[in-house]
């Protein structure tokens, strides 16, 4: 693919660590002339992010904010206008469960954070650089979605699943709007990983009776995701418009 990517420049968001830092790497090592990082709080993972994207020969910079809030959305937005207003890949990771909370525990402010990182910020990020794809007649936008948005998530993550389901609805929106004008959107929707977040929010026992009950008979790891995401980004997958790819190891089918 290195050739089809030369001159590229690519956004990857909540790129210090797991699928987002996995997919940034993989994205320069074949062959993205420019690929940018977004974190948050995870400063030392960005920059080791950075180093092994220089180390594939490509160009790097991070912006950090915090996605959860409205301030930080525009933040990044404005960094973008000034530092990078040419995006051709976006590649919309940046999420979390946050924490888990029952309905009775769930407040409004927990709400709009979640909905805020996992859905807001894919629209008005896509919103941000789809002009200048547009121009070109060129551009790729991949969304993160989850498993849970199929089948609600687990306990407490009720809102982190509809934040999910949302980005799958939109994909399809966007992709209808911007496919003729030579934007390809879809999302990619990893099962359960073998990552930072469910070490954060699944308990050991969560994640072997997740394991056990995978067909593939164990978890998935961030450079598999990351795999995926980056043939989306490929003339590959020219004729792949609109879709929400499962990778879950047969989790689905369970």
């Amino acid at each position: 693919m290195r050739a089809e990517f030369e001159g590229k420049t690519a956004l990857v968001t909540g790129a210090s660590r797991g699928i987002g830092a996995a997919t940034a790497v993989t994205l320069a090592r074949e062959g993205c002339s420019r690929v940018l990082i977004h974190y948050h709080m995870h400063t030392e993972g960005a920059e080791q992010v950075m180093r092994e994207i220089r180390a594939a020969g490509a160009e790097t910079a991070g912006f950090q904010s915090d996605l959860s809030t409205p301030s930080g959305l525009g933040q990044l937005r404005q960094q973008l206008r000034q530092l990078a207003p040419e995006v051709d890949i976006l590649i919309n990771n940046a999420g979390s469960l946050v924490q888990r909370a029952s309905l009775a525990e769930f407040t409004q402010e927990l709400f709009d954070r979640v909905m805020d990182l996992n859905f807001r910020s894919v629209w008005f990020l896509s919103q941000e650089v789809a002009p200048a794809m547009i121009r070109k007649g060129w551009g790729v936008i991949v969304n993160l979605s989850s498993i849970a948005a199929r089948h609600g998530g687990g306990p407490g993550a009720a809102i982190y699943a509809a934040s999910k389901a949302a980005v799958a609805c939109i994909t399809k929106g966007l992709a209808k709007e911007l496919a003729p004008r030579g934007v390809r959107v879809n999302a990619v929707s990893p099962g359960t990983v073998d990552n930072d977040f469910h070490a954060k929010f699944s308990t050991p026992e969560m994640l072997e009776a997740m394991r056990k009950s995978a067909p593939a008979g164990r978890l998935g790891d961030n450079q598999e995701v990351a795999d995926l995401i980056v043939f989306l980004c490929s003339e590959k997958a020219r004729y792949i418009i609109g879709q929400t790819i499962e990778i879950n190891g047969g989790m689905y089918m369970v």
